[in-house]
């Protein structure tokens, strides 16, 4: 979901594992050569997914050990299965009402410039939950906790699968 932290969690995890890091977010606004609220309005949701998936595709093929995505890569079948596949899939899960409160200054993401941001919020929730369970390994509720215990909570995870050794 937008606002759960993905980006700052992928971050600081990859520096204290010492793994290589990427967000599909940026990589897109890279490739774009322009905000992703801006390509939003001037060329629609369908053109910005499209990029996102080849970002993805390219991503996960790269050197990233850890790589943030944004919250609607899941729409897509082909990206929940490559996320599935090709990697140890971690989904930072909060409700709409604890983004609310993360989000509701936020004037960069394009999906949440509406009359009622909260009502979107649960509309997203309600729609991307089910995908992000289906494409997911791990299930990592990040309301309770500072950064430092979700980071350890999440390595946790990945020491448990073997991805990482202690």
């Amino acid at each position: 979901m937008p606002g759960v932290g993905k980006s700052t969690v992928g971050r600081h995890l990859a520096r204290r594992i010492g793994a290589t890091f990427a967000d599909t977010d940026s990589l897109v606004e890279r490739r774009i050569g322009c905000p992703i609220r801006l390509f939003f309005e001037e060329h629609g949701e369908s053109r910005f997914r499209e990029i996102e998936s080849e970002v993805l595709s390219e991503a996960m093929t790269s050197s990233a050990a850890v790589v943030a995505t944004g919250g609607g890569i899941v729409l897509s079948e082909a990206n929940r299965a490559l996320l599935h596949s090709r990697s140890v899939c971690i989904y930072l899960c909060a409700k709409p009402e604890e983004l609310y409160k993360r989000l509701r200054h936020d004037s960069k993401r394009p999906l949440l410039q509406v009359a009622d941001p909260l009502r979107q919020l649960r509309d997203l929730y309600a729609a991307r939950d089910p995908l992000y369970r289906e494409t997911c390994h791990y299930v990592i509720d990040v309301a309770a906790g500072s950064l430092p215990t979700l980071l350890s909570r999440v390595q946790m995870q990945l020491e448990v699968s073997g991805v990482i050794r202690s």
